[in-house]
């Protein structure tokens, strides 16, 4: 047998023994999960409890176990003191032992897995050789050596392989799937530096184009789980991604790397309940990301809690009462100064107020009064038409959602709050009621929520939910009851629907917090971070009261007209000296013909583009075709079908077209006409999108449609950077328009 083949031998019976251990992990936690279910709920509330707990570790578990099948192991280390077994380290997605509580597989999270990504030949650590091992399923296909120690003798030499493609370059080549996939096995010594930094404070990751910003954060989130996770998993970690497809693609690379207790969400989506569905103009975007917003906001709620110019009189039963002005005033400050949200404290203010009314009520009647009998006059007082609408004049109960509906669509509302603004200003927020909330709303939405807190409505929508739960349970209460066999029954319809309320199924952190606004997180991830505007941070800061942040994003990619060119200037606003800013200066998604054209175009337009080294380069990578106006959606289409009749086999391989939105939907009726499979479905081999919906994203090929259309757009030289930046083997212009020098 080759020596080659003897290697790759050895190699699979080392990899069989260890998915065999991950084969015993899995059954193991699959028995002992289906023994807690036999159980059932029945048992004390503590009993219950911990069942719960118990059944959600072994659900974890398998789900862990599940999701590192594929490539369990791709890494070898032999170090100094010879190539034995006890001189060898194997490197994996998880760390597993053996019976004998032996290491057969190294986490690639542990320390001792930091020379696979950080040894060279100038500092070894000890290192002689790190080996990639490349498999399929479960069988090893191949392997490459780097040798570290150059004063390897001549038969250690032997037991080398040199050749083969490399991981790295395999992977910077294979097919897209329309997933992103973990780079676990291909981590570069300056990702592993950013991945592993410490905990504390915000680190700032800022790189251009393809040098895997988004996984290095996914694998930070990955890695810091696995160093901090008492710390973490208490208050759990929070991702916010660029959009909804952005999520879809990344969704399966915490999973691979045995991680599924993060929150992953967008800025729209970050208030339960609240979607963001709309899109502002530049103008308005700018204007709502300002700062100027705190205090707008907090004037519009204060301009609910006003006094009424006059006193006011009524008459309860017979009896003159005076709502004075002095008296509103003192109670209004008394709530005022227990420092509770609006709605909150507006039950503070009316107390108070009832209070001195029904003071008012006593003094008018002829005999003295009862301390018993005071709460049947206090109910009458409270609940009095005048009563009620003077006092809700005088401190006005309102929703988040009404009160900022109220600055767009009325305009003497914002002009109250914010006497600053311009009437155009104005007239560029102005929205017609129940049209639905951009993201930019989504951070004035949740300082409204802040200053107001819930309101009476809000805690009777709750109630109300309750209840219909608890009818919910009845009924099926009810119906198991009545399927039951006639001597097995032995409590009532009740209190079986108490047990299934009490017994319901147990939320992990992730859960409860995707479902609290007001959940603290114990570290924030932001991905894109540069379209973020000053309102947007002021939201994440207040989600993550430590500031431990990891922030990725490229400043010359910035399209939001509120977003952040500057990392410095935004930082310090929110961050002041507990922040660091690291680089990434490698590309290792665009062919380097193409990222060098886009780099000229960022620099020509003078945007803040990071040094840039592409890591490969590809013959033939870039083309243009030019066309008349007529021919633009057809040729757009035809380029697109070519490319994916070269790039996509079977199921690997992604195209996209990049355009504006007005030829979204011709382009996409012309390719359904030559072959609408690959344009449909939520996973789609051909994509045709915008610039700012492709942020993020990667694609074996891409059709940039009349570029010179995109740089009129405002930002658009940001956009075209972006969509330029977006393939990883080809580039295809199609224009009817004269191109940007940097495309000529």
């Amino acid at each position: 047998m080759p020596e080659t083949n003897l290697d790759l031998h050895e190699e699979q019976l080392r990899v069989d023994a260890m998915y065999a251990r991950l084969d015993e992990s899995r059954a193991t936690a699959r028995k002992r999960l289906a023994q807690v279910r036999r159980e059932g709920p029945s048992g004390s509330p503590q009993n219950r409890s911990e069942r719960d707990s118990f059944a959600t570790l072994y659900e974890d578990r398998i789900a862990l176990l599940d999701a590192v099948e594929d490539r369990l192991v791709f890494g070898r280390l032999d170090f100094d003191a010879g190539i034995g077994d006890d001189q060898v380290r194997y490197v994996g997605r998880i760390g597993l032992n053996d019976e004998s509580q032996i290491s057969l597989l190294t986490d690639w999270r542990a320390p001792a897995a930091q020379p696979f990504y950080r040894a060279t030949a100038a500092r070894r650590d000890g290192v002689k050789r790190r080996r990639h091992l490349m498999t399929s399923q479960r069988k090893v296909v191949g392997a490459e050596d780097e040798i570290l120690d150059l004063n390897l003798s001549d038969q250690e030499r032997e037991h080398l392989n040199l050749s083969g493609e490399g991981a790295l370059l395999a992977a910077m080549s294979a097919g897209r799937t329309g997933k992103m996939g973990d780079i676990v096995s291909t981590i570069q010594a300056e990702q592993d530096e950013i991945i592993r930094a410490q905990l504390q404070g915000a680190l700032v990751v800022q790189g251009g184009p393809g040098t895997g910003k988004t996984a290095v954060a996914l694998h930070r989130a990955a890695y810091l789980l696995y160093a901090h996770r008492r710390l973490l998993e208490r208050s759990g970690v929070l991702l916010v991604g660029p959009s909804s497809s952005f999520l879809r693609y990344i969704d399966q690379v915490l999973p691979s790397l045995g991680e599924t207790g993060v929150v992953s969400t967008t800025l729209s989506s970050l208030i339960p309940g609240v979607a963001a569905t709309r899109t502002d103009s530049p103008r308005a975007q700018r204007l709502k990301g300002s700062l100027q917003f705190v205090a707008i906001i907090k004037n519009a709620v204060k301009a609910r809690e006003r006094v009424p110019a006059h006193d006011i009189r009524l008459r309860i039963d017979g009896h003159d009462l005076v709502i004075r002005r002095r008296d509103i005033k003192d109670a209004m400050f008394k709530a005022r100064r227990s420092n509770k949200p609006h709605n909150e404290a507006r039950s503070i203010f009316v107390r108070e107020m009832l209070n001195r009314l029904v003071e008012q009520y006593v003094k008018d009647m002829p005999y003295e009064v009862a301390p018993e009998d005071r709460g049947e006059i206090l109910e009458e007082v409270r609940t009095h038409r005048e009563v009620r609408v003077a006092l809700n004049i005088a401190w006005f109960p309102i929703s988040p959602e009404k009160l900022i509906e109220d600055l767009w669509a009325k305009p003497h509302r914002l002009q109250e709050a914010a006497p600053h603004l311009s009437d155009s200003e104005i007239a560029a927020l102005y929205r017609e009621p129940g049209h639905g909330w951009s993201t930019a709303d989504i951070a004035l939405l949740d300082e409204a929520y802040e200053l107001l807190g819930e309101n009476d409505q809000t805690r009777a929508d709750a109630a109300k939910a309750r209840d219909a739960a608890r009818t919910e349970a009845l009924e099926y209460a009810r119906q198991v009851l009545e399927n039951a066999p006639k001597d097995s029954i032995r409590v009532d319809a009740e209190l079986l629907a108490e047990r299934f309320l009490d017994n319901g199924p147990a939320l992990t952190t992730a859960e409860r917090a995707a479902q609290d606004r007001t959940w603290t997180y114990a570290h924030v991830i932001v991905d894109e971070a540069q379209e973020l505007s000053n309102m947007d941070w002021r939201m994440l800061a207040r989600r993550c009261p430590t500031r431990s942040f990891t922030i990725v994003g490229d400043t010359a990619q910035t399209s939001n007209p509120a977003g952040t060119r500057n990392w410095p200037r935004t930082m310090n606003r929110f961050f002041k000296d507990s922040w660091q800013l690291r680089r990434l200066t490698i590309n290792y998604r665009t062919p380097a013909h193409i990222a060098d054209r886009a780099i000229t175009l960022a620099q020509e337009h003078r945007l803040p583009v990071s040094p840039l080294t592409s890591a490969r380069d590809i013959d033939n990578c870039f083309a243009r075709h030019h066309v008349t106006a007529s021919q633009l959606v057809s040729s757009a289409a035809r380029a697109a079908h070519d490319l994916a009749q070269e790039l996509i086999s079977g199921t690997t391989g992604r195209v996209a077209v990049i355009t504006q939105p007005a030829h979204i939907a011709p382009i996409r009726h012309a390719l359904s006409a030559t072959d609408s499979s690959k344009i449909v479905g939520n996973d789609p081999l051909i994509s045709i999108i915008t610039a700012q919906e492709a942020k993020g994203l990667e694609f074996d090929g891409v059709v940039l449609v009349e570029p010179a259309q995109l740089l009129e757009a405002a930002n658009g030289v940001s956009d075209l950077f972006v969509a330029m930046t977006r393939p990883t083997q080809r580039l295809v212009v199609v224009h009817s328009q004269e191109l940007p020098q940097a495309l000529h």
